[in-house]
């Protein structure tokens, strides 16, 4: 039964809005490398602002979480995203470098341009 339920999810968060996107540009008449580009920039953007989100919570691997033992609370920003430690004297320090957040926003950056670019494309052609 577990099995069945982990499907639909997969199926509800992924499978549905690629299948979604890609039925919808092509309608539209973008071709194929701009929305194969624009799934893969835009996945990319959703899982690393998650990573960048959840790092320091340590519902996956405690032993490995930055606040783990260093009696800090971790603390979670969705957007931009980012992880932090609050510790005990009510300082917040990011756990994220900043070449995990240029991962981020160059992906994020890509998924705005390549939208972007499409609408410019349909534009021209009508």
């Amino acid at each position: 039964m577990n099995h069945i339920i982990l499907l639909l999810a997969a199926l509800a968060v992924f499978v549905t809005p690629t299948a979604l996107v890609w039925l919808l540009g092509r309608r539209a008449g973008f071709p194929r490398w701009m929305l194969l580009a624009f799934l893969l920039v835009g996945w990319l953007t959703v899982f690393a602002g998650w990573a960048l989100s959840q790092r320091a919570q340590p519902f996956l691997f405690p032993d490995t979480s930055p606040c783990y033992g260093t009696r800090s609370t971790p603390v979670s920003q969705y957007f931009p995203p980012d992880s932090f430690c609050r510790h005990a004297d009510g300082e917040l320090r990011t756990v994220n470098g900043s070449d995990a957040k240029l991962v981020f926003w160059a992906a994020a950056t890509a998924t705005v341009a390549m939208a972007g670019t499409a609408v410019v494309r349909r534009r021209r052609r009508v």
